[in-house]
């Protein structure tokens, strides 16, 4: 913690805390005698404890005789701040101040071309958003917290295009985990509205919220009527989270929606992430991209002269499952050389988005959705019976398919005996999803003060070394 502190006679006094939860500024100003000592905090709900300063408070106002006696409450707040000790929560990912840290970045070797922000969002149109709700430290109080829990949200053609829908296609790899919605996409072959993934026991609440949203950006279909079966999936954060509390309300579901965009996003302990364990380590978000080119083979000649396309697949997953001693990173058995355990069985799960800008049809998309399964397990999981490993596939190809405006539409698809490096590039991209979420994390200590170690970046390199797997 760092302590910056400015003080003018008689007018203004202002303390700066700088912490690992964020930077917390105390302004003192004196009139008549009078002090106010002012806790500026832009988010009092994801902060827990502030060393040295008042406890997640916005104002408190002191009586002092004199400014003199007010430097002295100043200095003497400056010197108990230097005396305490942090309290242990997880740090807070804050994007101007968090370094990223990649697997790549860390030297692991992963087959195949990476798009260029090697994301989802790789894949034109594809927005992904965020609320990440972390708060209170220590006893597990049920309803109070500690906090450690989010929703992701992903729109499959962006805010722009809400009411065109995506064909899809959706696997149940262990279906020990809930995922609404797919009776629907599996009869219709469409997937209509955004992607929402959170914590087991707020599958409702967000289910009920993007139905609200969705009334309030769509529009009502062809004969009037608004409805919607929104697909909202879930893995269990109860570890980390007191889970039964009931933290995620409709207006985090709103912001993750509302705040949805392309580019680069963040990963680990974000959004639905924030309190998942991969691995028995820190997981939580994760994703990653192939470019895939697609030929017309030696012995099938191109009718045309374009001979070859370039596409695009890209994975999200929020991480949830596996033992340690499975880990798997590049063919290292890293989790046998790091050994350890947080819980005594697989109790988690995995949840896996798969876009692409190939025009696939619904059954292909199930295909696709299938190779997630051999993604996973290039990183050691056996997908044990405690694990809900549900995944969905979409194409944003084809657009307004679904229209009842004409009575046919042209469509495009890939033949089948063409789509060998799509179903490569998707289960290269999702073990490198995986990797991404253990290694773009960090240590956290949650509920009952139960604490998950993040994925040592040192030992991991000093792995990949010992096996020669290091790529730098």
């Amino acid at each position: 913690m760092k302590i910056a502190q400015r003080f003018s006679a008689g007018k203004q006094w202002v303390l700066t805390f700088e912490s690992r939860e964020g930077r917390h500024k105390s302004g003192l100003s004196s009139l008549m005698g009078l002090v106010e000592i002012v806790i500026e905090n832009p988010s009092v709900k994801t902060l827990g404890y502030c060393p040295g300063a008042m406890n997640a408070v916005s104002l408190i106002r002191w009586k002092c005789w004199s400014p003199l006696v007010c430097s002295g409450v100043m200095l003497w707040l400056a010197i108990d701040a230097l005396a305490r000790e942090p309290q242990p929560l997880p740090p807070r990912k804050v994007a101007t101040d968090k370094e990223t840290v990649r697997a790549r970045d860390l030297g692991v070797p992963f087959d195949g071309t990476p798009g260029q922000l090697n994301a989802i969002t790789d894949v034109a149109g594809v927005e992904v958003g965020y609320t990440t709700l972390i708060s209170g430290q220590g006893k597990l109080v049920v309803g109070k917290g500690p906090v450690r829990t989010g929703v992701t949200a992903i729109i499959p053609r962006g805010h722009d295009s809400l009411n065109d829908p995506v064909y899809a296609g959706v696997f149940s790899l262990n279906g020990n985990g809930e995922m609404t919605g797919t009776n629907w996409i599996e009869e219709s072959g469409f997937l209509e509205g955004p992607v929402v993934i959170t914590n087991t026991h707020s599958v409702g609440v967000a289910r009920d919220a993007v139905i609200a949203w969705r009334m309030k950006h769509g529009a009502a279909d062809a004969s009037g009527y608004w409805w919607s079966l929104p697909l909202v999936a879930e893995t269990w954060d109860g570890w980390l989270n007191d889970t039964n509390g009931f933290h995620v309300k409709p207006e985090d579901v709103f912001k993750a929606l509302d705040s949805a965009h392309g580019g680069a996003i963040e990963e680990g302990s974000v959004g639905g992430g924030t309190g998942m364990i991969c691995y028995e380590f820190k997981g939580g978000s994760g994703t990653a991209s192939r470019k895939i080119e697609i030929k017309i083979g030696k012995d099938k000649p191109a009718q045309n002269a374009s001979a070859a396309r370039t596409f695009t697949v890209g994975v999200f997953v929020q991480a949830n499952f596996g033992r340690r001693a499975l880990l798997t990173i590049a063919g290292v058995p890293v989790g046998k050389e790091i050994p350890g355990t947080v819980y005594g069985g697989d109790t988690g799960s995995c949840i896996a988005v798969v876009a692409t800008d190939a025009p696939l049809l619904p059954n292909q998309l199930k295909r696709l959705a299938r190779r997630v399964s051999l993604g996973l397990a290039r990183t050691g999981t056996i997908s044990g019976n405690g694990s809900g490993d549900l995944f969905v596939a979409f194409s944003t190809a084809n657009k307004n398919v679904w229209a009842p405006d004409q009575i046919t539409h042209s469509v495009q698809t890939i033949p089948n005996d063409l789509m060998d490096p799509i179903f490569t590039g998707t289960v290269e991209a999702t073990e490198e999803a995986v990797v991404n979420a253990l290694v773009d994390n960090q240590t956290m200590t949650g509920a009952g003060n139960h604490k998950v170690e993040a994925l040592p970046h040192d030992r991991l390199r000093e792995l990949l070394r010992k096996y020669n797997r290091l790529t730098q």
